[in-house]
């Protein structure tokens, strides 16, 4: 990453793909780079941030707690995702945590200059509104899942979300998700989710290999 301007940084993030040459040399004076540590915190729930954060490389979780410290995953972000414009835009506190899963790239880009982006762009505006309606779906379709599927069937689905097709067609889970993240993705005990998985691995519908899950979709559907 250090041997890349800000300028060739911000040209590789989807988010400002629609920015003019002109645009994109501006916002390149605009942006700091930043690193986190594995565990470190970006964004902390019930605070106000003023900056906006894109993600170069590594991964992210976005949990809520409870008082009792009990953690909910809403979403993993990667490369090219960005989080923080909600506080942006409205000035309230976020109702999120955000925490590196491993260490992590990004740029930060301050309340002042993405308003200033905004303005300036329209396509960087309506990026930026379909990028807060697809999680208000996202958010609408774990609401209806929790209330009316079971554990099977929202582990199911959520692996096929986290899987990519390899040359063999099959769905393969590139980043390895403990057992205790993925109950804390469905909203499950760990302990279920482990009954779960060993029935799946059991009728032939994953198999398990260094920590990495294979979806034989064609040879099994989960129920």
């Amino acid at each position: 990453m250090s041997m890349l301007s800000n300028q060739d940084l911000i040209r590789r993030v989807p988010l400002f793909a629609a920015l003019t040459p002109a645009q994109a040399q501006s916002l390149a004076g605009a942006v700091t780079k930043g690193r986190f540590k594995k565990g470190a915190t970006l964004i902390a729930a019930g605070e106000i941030s003023n900056a906006l954060y894109i993600i170069l490389s590594g991964r992210a979780h976005v949990v809520m707690a409870d008082d009792n410290g009990r953690e909910v995953i809403l979403a993993i972000l990667h490369t090219g995702d960005y989080v923080g414009e909600m506080s942006l835009l409205d000035h309230e506190a976020h109702s999120a945590t955000v925490y590196a899963e491993v260490a992590m790239d990004v740029l930060m880009l301050g309340r002042d200059d993405f308003v200033r982006c905004l303005h300036e762009n329209a396509e960087l505006s309506l990026a930026v509104m379909r990028g807060l309606i697809k999680r208000l779906r996202n958010a609408d379709h774990k609401i209806e899942s929790l209330a009316l599927t079971s554990v099977h069937t929202r582990v199911a689905e959520l692996l096929k979300q986290l899987a990519v097709p390899n040359d063999n067609g099959d769905l393969v889970i590139r980043d390895k998700i403990s057992r205790q993240d993925i109950a804390k993705m469905v909203g499950a005990s760990r302990e279920m989710v482990s009954r779960v998985m060993k029935d799946y691995e059991d009728r032939g519908v994953f198999d398990p290999s260094t920590g990495v899950l294979r979806i034989h979709e064609r040879r099994s559907q989960p129920r």
